[in-house]
């Protein structure tokens, strides 16, 4: 009854004295992309950075730690699923820590975990330490998304879906960066010091973490006006414009603004508020996700997740697999051990370069077509350039139909993340993406079952049907997606 009180209180005094409201979009918009916004991007993209890095560290590791201490190939492979698999656990986890209690704390623990477990793994004594600190690390990284999230509520909605793409070029950025340090570090000091040299990164994250403020949305959904008004007012300062006069409304009515109640209330409030926040918040978020609004859209992004990582990872291990495989399946050219490693980087670098152009085409198309529009070409030119591999093509042939369907998917993939951040409402917006994220990962535990084993084996045909019968089904769901994001606001309910 008293929150009811106080619910009419403040509408009669805010209809009396006839103050004009504005929503955190409309400010957003009112300010624009300044330099806030560039801070922030350049703190967001350096968390998508460091996981680059170690992700990229995949194609290098393995190989050399299996050469060192004579490992099987089966416990070689197992170093890349000890990854993905804390990463399934970190992205539910970290985004359900952002939801409970903010986008900062979730994005220092998680760049904590993985900076830390990126320097034990170089000093791992053997083979099952190795692999707890790898699990570890896949952990941490997996709290990536939340730097996504984070960086989308300051974004203004005209322009969210192209920025929400530049971000991604830092994780271009990332591989770049990990294969040249591989490439300059592994030949004289090996894997430990490659591993030791790519946490630095993590570190420096979470350093300049101390000055990233909190996310004004998150803090008004919680009834921390105060605190959010004083973030948008310090937004205004450095951009140079100036905040609206009125009141700042929000779509959701589930949180009270507790520093609108009597300090008694206040103090009954918040100890409800913070029983609800421990003990309920967790089952909360997951029965909203399966709630009747949300059910379909949150199955469509699991499939949709799954079958773009499935694919994603698969392209990057099917470059160097469709290579040696053409040397094992038929081709008698025998090269040298250290022209063969030289391939390796070199195949890396086309690799991850790939997806330059393919931001680009994404930035000019995703607020112009929309997201799923543009999801849904990128998919259909992606399964395109891989129907000519199922017959057995040319190096130079297979190199560039890999290389332009990874253009395509990369992108689609960054777009369908931005789509799942803005059909969230803010209060499940990090658990809803860190679920999708991690039936994602689940892909890419599953997907070199099929691009190691099969084109190994000599069954490229059966490989690359597999793999176009998994970006069809990722095309026919994004047809059933809801409703189009491009231009609307988020929502907090």
């Amino acid at each position: 009854m008293s929150s009811i009180l106080i619910r009419v209180h403040n509408l009669i005094l805010k209809m009396g004295n006839q103050i004009h409201g504005y929503t955190l979009d409309q400010i957003l918009s009112t300010m624009g992309f300044g330099t806030f916004q560039g801070l922030v991007l350049f703190f967001a993209g350096a968390g998508w950075l460091s996981e680059a890095m170690e992700m990229m560290l995949l194609s290098f590791i393995g190989p050399a730690v299996k050469s060192e201490w004579t490992l099987s190939p089966t416990e070689e492979s197992l170093l890349t699923t000890a990854v993905f698999g804390g990463m399934l656990i970190g992205a539910y986890f970290w985004g359900f820590i952002s939801d409970a209690y903010g986008r900062r704390i979730a994005m220092q623990g998680a760049d904590l975990v993985t900076a830390a477990a990126g320097l034990l793994s170089a000093s791992s004594s053997d083979y099952k330490s190795l692999i707890i600190y790898r699990s570890l690390l896949g952990f941490g990284v997996g709290g990536g998304h939340v730097f996504t999230s984070w960086f989308l509520e300051f974004i203004p909605a005209s322009s969210r879906g192209a920025w929400m793409i530049g971000i991604s070029t830092f994780w271009t950025i990332g591989t770049l960066m990990g294969a040249s340090l591989a490439w300059i570090v592994m030949p004289g000091l090996g894997w430990r010091w490659l591993l030791a040299l790519s946490s630095i990164p993590a570190f420096l994250v979470l350093l300049f973490s101390i000055f990233a403020p909190e996310s004004p949305r998150y803090l008004y959904m919680k009834g921390r006006t105060n605190e959010a008004l004083g973030i948008l007012e310090k937004i205004a300062l450095i951009n140079r414009t100036e905040l609206p006069t009125g009141i700042l409304l929000s779509d959701q009515n589930t949180d009270l603004d507790e520093e609108n109640a009597s300090s008694d209330e206040t103090t009954l409030l918040s100890s409800t508020g913070k029983k609800k926040s421990y003990s309920e918040t967790f089952f909360k978020s997951v029965l909203e996700l399966f709630s009747k609004n949300l059910l379909g859209t949150t199955l469509l992004l699991w499939l949709t997740h799954f079958g773009y990582t499935f694919a994603y990872y698969g392209l990057v291990l099917l470059i160097t697999e469709f290579n040696s495989a053409q040397r094992e399946c038929g081709s008698t050219t025998i090269q040298s051990k250290k022209v063969q490693d030289a391939s390796l980087y070199i195949d890396a670098f086309i690799n991850s370069s790939a997806e330059l152009p393919g931001l680009v085409v994404g930035a000019v198309l995703v607020d112009r077509l929309g997201r799923k529009l543009t999801m849904e070409i990128l998919t259909v030119l992606t399964f395109i350039l891989m129907l000519p591999l199922i017959s057995h093509q040319n190096q130079l042939v297979t190199t560039a139909l890999l290389f332009g369907a990874r253009m395509f998917i990369s992108t689609a993939f960054t777009i369908l993340v931005v789509y799942a951040k803005e059909v969230y409402p803010t209060s499940v917006r990090g658990t809803g993406g860190g679920l999708a994220t991690s039936m994602g990962r689940i892909g890419g535990m599953v997907c070199p079952l099929v691009a190691v084993a099969l084109t190994s084996g000599c069954h490229q045909t059966v490989a690359i049907i597999l793999f176009e019968i998994v970006v069809l089904v990722s095309g026919i769901s994004i047809l059933l997606f809801p409703f189009e994001t491009m231009g609307r606001d988020l929502s907090d309910m």
